[in-house]
């Protein structure tokens, strides 16, 4: 999200901001925004932020007068690009700001250096390979690379897959703050679909801090009966969880332990994703 508005804004910044030093962060202050700018300038903020942010917060990061910014986020509410936090009072970007970011960096170059990178790692484990993201619905299947073997576990570009019971879903998962995690689990339907699902909160809590612990996770037949999976995390420069790249395969050809041999070409390829996508 950073990336793509920090392009838009980019110029705009040199020319009309001024900045300052709190809390140790540089803060953006400026009153000569723009007003066809100013919503972008509220999601840029927004998309910064760990936790939700209040009109009130948007105000301060900004520079903007407080009725201003409260009117602009009601109309980015109404019209579905921020969304409020059940409970709270702060807002973030909804599905509908991710949308665009996802198009923006779709359409751009770094997609074929991204798409480049996973038919390289495709190659070197032999096996289909995924980079998805998390939305509401659960984890996304952005772009794949399949394996040239006529015997391969379908889920094509576009799918939507459980974050309890997927690699790459616990992979996001395990990148929560410990109160995030909880209350995901907690929100989370943990329906069972294989024999080897988790469906107990508790179990599986403990499953994502060793996940974060380890920096991989594995999917043993929690999904689909007869495919194991591993994924990594793909971080921002912030370090925060941007996508999972992941590979996985039938186990009549591709073993758990298989898989964790290896964690280190797929960490390698999560650190090539990290650079051609954030450059």
């Amino acid at each position: 999200m950073r990336l793509f508005f920090s392009f838009l804004l980019g110029y705009t910044h040199e020319m009309t901001e001024n900045k300052k030093i709190l809390n140790g962060e540089e803060k953006i202050l400026s009153d000569k925004i723009a007003p066809n700018l100013r919503a972008l300038h509220i999601l840029e903020v927004m998309s910064q932020s760990e936790t939700p942010m209040t009109p009130t917060d948007v105000s301060v990061a900004i520079g903007l007068p407080k009725q201003t910014v409260h009117r602009l986020c009601a109309t980015l509410e109404e019209h579905g690009y921020l969304r409020r936090e059940a409970g709270q009072k702060g807002l973030r970007p909804s599905r509908r700001s991710r949308e665009i970011g996802n198009g923006l960096i779709a359409a751009s170059r770094s997609h074929i250096a991204r798409h480049q990178i996973l038919r390289d790692l495709s190659q070197q484990v032999g096996e289909t390979v995924n980079f998805v993201i998390a939305e509401e619905r659960g984890m996304f299947y952005q772009d794949r690379v399949e394996t040239d073997w006529p015997f391969r576990i379908q889920l094509p570009i576009g799918t939507h897959v459980p974050f309890h019971c997927t690699a790459s879903g616990k992979s996001f998962l395990s990148s929560l703050p410990l109160g995030q995690r909880r209350a995901m689990l907690a929100a989370l339907p943990l329906n069972k679909l294989t024999g080897n699902t988790i469906t107990d909160p508790d179990i599986l809590m403990e499953e994502l801090k060793t996940i974060r612990r380890v920096g991989y996770a594995l999917d043993n037949e929690e999904f689909v009966d007869g495919m194991v999976a591993i994924s990594v995390p793909v971080r921002d420069p912030r370090g925060r969880f941007h996508a999972a790249v992941a590979f996985h395969g039938p186990v009549q050809r591709l073993t758990l332990e298989a898989a964790v041999a290896q964690k280190d070409v797929i960490l390698k390829t999560a650190e090539q994703l990290r650079e051609a996508i954030f450059v």
